[in-house]
């Protein structure tokens, strides 16, 4: 199964209520700083809300409940790599995607043979504080020529009018946060995306 073009991230279970009946196909749940139990509560509510809605649902960091509630994906980032159990999430037959911000990332992530590579960020972002630059459009196809036929997603700084810089740049995907979040109209820039990505 191909994976759709537009990948929003969410850290919270109202934003899935508010985008997917609009057509979110792809969304990432990342939460930070939350008990367990609440955690493991709003992956298992996440991925009924996506089934509902024939959507794939990819679990940020949280590996253990991802297979524990049944979830098909889980991305983690290089620091989350150091402690996740790799094979057992093999075995549980959950596919991967891994961020990369540079070649030392990438290679390390292309030795683990994931389902997906993420880029980052493509363009200045608020959303994290990071040592990397901006990665710009040339390491978007650098980066594509490299992983092969593996998609790749594109995040940091993207909104819909960067889009389809990324996509001729060699994204398979583009990932939007703020873009979505601090928009004054969430759901028209929702429906924008999908117009721009499909």
């Amino acid at each position: 199964m191909s994976l759709d073009r537009f990948y929003p991230i969410f850290d919270g279970l109202d934003w899935l209520e508010r985008t997917l009946p609009l057509g979110v196909k792809l969304v990432q749940l990342r939460i930070k700083d939350v008990a367990e139990n609440d955690l493991r509560e709003a992956v298992a509510r996440a991925q009924a809300l996506c089934r509902a809605q024939d959507a794939v649902l990819v679990v940020n960091d949280h590996w253990r409940i991802a297979i524990d509630e049944g979830c098909d994906w889980v991305h983690l980032g290089q620091e989350d790599l150091d402690t996740a159990d790799l094979p057992a999430i093999r075995r549980a037959g959950v596919k991967l995607g891994i961020s990369t911000h540079d070649h030392a990332e990438l290679d390390r992530a292309l030795s683990l043979a994931p389902d997906y590579v993420a880029l980052g960020p493509v363009y200045p972002t608020i959303l994290k504080k990071m040592k990397w630059e901006q990665q710009g459009l040339d390491r978007v196809t650098e980066w594509k020529r490299l992983i092969g036929a593996m998609p790749l997603v594109a995040i940091g700084g993207m909104s819909v009018e960067r889009a389809a810089g990324a996509f001729d740049a060699g994204a398979d995907i583009v990932s939007a946060v703020t873009d979505i979040t601090l928009n004054d109209d969430p759901e028209r820039r929702v429906r924008q995306w999908i117009e721009a990505t499909r």
